[in-house]
This record gives structure tokens, C-alpha cells and sequence, in this order.
């Protein structure tokens, strides 16, 4: 049986029986490795200093369709057989595709440990298609999926603003049509926007009417060199190389054929979208918990202090104990969850695992906060150093504000998980609840 350093890799691949993983499973998990590693992962913490992923990397994995494994499962099968892609890698076809071959894509792109090279080319794919793919007209995919889906375009979401984050329903940015009714013209700013800097198009959410929810419309905006358009790379912890960006519109024109579905319907859109882009964080987030502890167990098995080795320790053992319960724990809910995800239908999902996403998402921060700290403190003055021996530890512990606030933040995640719950705990007894007046018996 297969040895690695202990918490470095999942137990299905320490040669562990797992009822999850398929032969197809285990080909898909051994050339997606082959493939980042190659083209990221050796690379990963250079590019993290530089603050960029050179633009022939994206390049790269269109052209192998390296993108495609990051939109939900199942995958747009009718539409990718159009553009002539079949399979992924030569090892999946794409028809065959489920949500744990997206799990273990999820995993491998994090295993460098940093969350910005993978962002940098997926996020944009992962959650700016989605949409489009699911609640576009035909006409609109017609227009924008061809290049989407084969690279040769770029895109990304844009719903945060300076002043709504997890507060959805708070988007200031309008969409007034023109008195022709031809075209909307947007006015407003975005935040936050991972890979904006480098997008084409936008899956950006706008109020094209009211306050509230209500009013939420999802339009296609061109970004890049269009009129009344003005974007700049923000600096964030973490995530260098991820082209976090602030977009600014000003009397934008879009014509009216880009609006995302109906109008009014953009909250249920983005509330949809947001329980794959969670899940997905959360599977890369617990990898990158899992590359922080068994880099500083494996520093604890050689560095030496007060004469013997950190691992002869009793307080080190037990640190490294408890951040390896949580980190093993939550591995196994996902385990756990992506498997729900492949025997559920899409709608039962959103209703059943929808605020369980938000809760995963949260917990997947608290354990990369628990397991980076514990590297830190680990690696003593190494993991305090931005070079060196404990650079992977430092820059794993700066990357945690990133796991906690994007993508919703923690405390409105565990919040919304249990209303949710509630919501759905009534919803189900007060089908069971006896008519007023009617019999006991």
C-alpha cells in the first residue's frame, strides 16, 4: 500500500476502499494529475510571486478542453458534441461525465496548495457559463457559447459591489432600457470580479426594476476594449494571481437580446449558480487545509528542537491531531455530498443540499484556518517568511480571508444554512399537519 507523508492525499488514493470511485473515476484522477502538474503546479508559487499566470497557460488547457470539467455535472453534452469535443483527456467521455469526476478536477487544481493559478483559469468557465448554458435563450447561445465553451473567448461573473457582497439583493447597478426599447444602458460598478481583468463577456448582475430581490435581471455584458467600460486589478491577501478586478460602467450599452432568461428573475439565477460555485470552493479549499498540515507534518518529522525531533513532541502531536480530525471530517462530507450530488436530479439538489452547500463552503474555511495556522505556528519562523522553507505555509495562511468572504461570507453562510433547513423542515410537516377541525382519530 501507498505510503505519502500522512494528511498529504485523500484515502481513496492511499489505496483505501472508498464505495464512491469508479475505474473511470481513478483514470480521470491520474491524467488530470499528469496534466496540472505539468502545465501548474511545478509553476504555481513562481506565477503566485509574480502576481500572473502567463496568458499561454489559458491557452493551453482550451486547447486540451481543460476549462470544460469546471461547469457543474452533468456536462452540456449536446453542445460540446456540436463543437466536436467528446471526451476529456481521452479518458472520459463527456456523456459519462458526473459530479466526482468535477470533484477530483476540483481537488487536483488545488494541489499546489494556492488558489490563485487555478482561478485565473476557471472561474470564469465555472460560474459565468453556467448561467447562460441553463436559463439563455438560443439565440443568445448561439451568439456566445461557441467561443465560451472552446476558450476562445473569455468570461466571468460579476454580481459584488462595493456595497453588496453576500447581500444579493442589495445590487445598486442598473439596467435602463432605451426609449426605442432596443438596448439596456448600464450604469453602476462592480467588485471583487475574479478574472474581470482579462474577460470578454460578463454574466453581470443588474436592477432592471424595483428594490429587493424582485428587481434582479442577469444580462451578457462585453467588457474588454467596450465603450463606457473601465476595469483595474485590485491588490487582495491571497489569490495573487487570480486577476481580481473592480469594473466600472458608465452609460454601458448592451442590447436587450442579452438579457440572461426573463427579466425579474436574476435572484433565483445567481442562487442557483452560487450552490456549484460554493461546493466547488469548498472541495478546493480542503485541499488546500490538506497541502498546509502535511507540509508541516513532514517539517515536523526533520526539524529538530530542545534536542530531539518537533514530531517527539507531545504538544506538537496533539496540534497536528486536531487539525487532522477537521480536515479528514470535512473531506468526508464532501465525499459524501458530491455522491448526493451524482443520484439527485437538479432541482431536488438545490432544495435539499442548497443551504448544506453554505454550510460546507463555511466549514471548509474554518478547517483551512485551523490546519494554516497550525503550519504556521509549525513552522516557527519559516512559516512567518515569505521564501524559504515554510513559503507554502505563509502563503496558504494568507490565502484563508479568501476562503471565508468570497463566494459568501461565513457567518451569512451558517446563517443561511439553517434557515434554509427551517424552510424546508416546515415546508415538509405542514404537508403532514391534520385540517382544522378534523378528527383525531
Amino acid at each position: 500500500m501507498f505510503r505519502p507523508i500522512p494528511f498529504s492525499e485523500p484515502p481513496y488514493l492511499c489505496g483505501l476502499p472508498s464505495p464512491y470511485y469508479t475505474p473511470s473515476h481513478f483514470r480521470w484522477q491520474r491524467a488530470c494529475r499528469a496534466f496540472v502538474t505539468e502545465n501548474i503546479h511545478q509553476y504555481a508559487l513562481e506565477w503566485e510571486r509574480e502576481g500572473i499566470v502567463p496568458p499561454h497557460v489559458f491557452r493551453k488547457f482550451a486547447e486540451a478542453n481543460m476549462l470544460i470539467p469546471s461547469l457543474p455535472a452533468p456536462l452540456p453534452v449536446q453542445w460540446l458534441k456540436r463543437l466536436d469535443v467528446h471526451d476529456i483527456l481521452g479518458v472520459v467521455k463527456v456523456e459519462e461525465w458526473d459530479y466526482t469526476h468535477t470533484a477530483i478536477f476540483c481537488d487536483e487544481m488545488s494541489r499546489n496548495g494556492l488558489a490563485g493559478p487555478g482561478a485565473s483559469l476557471t472561474t470564469g468557465m465555472a460560474f459565468g457559463v453556467p448561467p447562460l448554458l441553463k436559463f439563455g435563450s438560443q439565440e443568445l447561445q448561439e451568439r456566445f457559447l461557441p467561443e465560451l465553451l472552446l476558450g476562445k473567448k473569455r468570461a466571468c461573473i460579476a454580481i459584488t459591489e462595493p456595497g453588496a457582497g453576500s447581500d444579493v439583493a442589495g445590487i445598486e447597478t442598473t439596467a435602463e432600457k432605451t426609449d426605442d426599447g432596443k438596448h439596456y444602458v448600464i450604469n453602476g460598478t462592480k467588485k471583487w470580479i475574479t478574472n474581470g481583468i482579462w474577460s470578454h463577456y460578463c454574466t453581470m448582475a443588474v436592477r432592471t426594476s424595483g428594490p429587493g430581490p424582485a428587481g434582479l435581471s442577469l444580462i451578457v455584458v462585453p467588457l474588454l476594449d467596450y465603450p463606457g467600460v473601465s476595469m483595474r486589478r485590485l491588490k487582495v491577501s491571497g489569490h495573487l494571481t487570480s486577476g481580481t478586478t473592480f469594473i466600472e460602467l458608465s452609460d454601458v450599452q448592451v442590447p436587450v437580446s442579452n438579457l440572461i432568461g426573463q427579466e425579474g428573475q436574476g435572484m433565483r439565477y445567481i442562487m442557483t449558480n452560487f450552490n456549484h460555485e460554493r461546493l466547488t470552493i469548498a472541495i478546493g479549499v480542503t485541499r488546500q487545509a490538506r497541502v498546509a498540515l502535511s507540509a508541516a507534518f513532514e517539517y515536523c518529522l526533520q526539524r529538530e528542537a530542545f534536542g530531539k525531533a518537533l514530531m517527539e513532541q507531545a504538544v506538537v502531536r496533539h496540534r497536528l491531531a486536531k487539525a487532522g480530525a477537521l480536515l479528514e471530517s470535512q473531506w468526508a462530507w464532501m465525499e459524501q455530498f458530491v455522491y448526493q450530488m451524482t443520484k439527485l436530479k437538479k432541482e431536488e439538489a438545490d432544495m435539499e443540499l442548497g443551504g448544506l452547500t453554505a454550510m460546507a463552503k463555511a466549514q471548509a474555511g474554518i478547517v483551512l484556518d485551523e490546519c494554516a495556522r497550525c503550519a504556521v505556528l509549525l513552522f516557527g519562523g519559516n512559516g512567518f517568511t515569505t521564501t524559504g522553507k515554510g513559503e507554502i505555509a505563509e502563503k496558504i495562511y494568507r490565502e484563508v480571508p479568501g476562503a471565508r468572504i468570497p463566494g459568501g461570507s461565513e457567518d451569512v453562510m451558517l446563517d443561511l444554512a439553517v434557515r434554509q433547513l427551517v424552510k424546508n423542515y416546515s415546508n415538509q410537516t405542514k404537508t403532514l399537519e391534520r385540517p382544522k377541525g378534523s378528527s383525531k382519530l
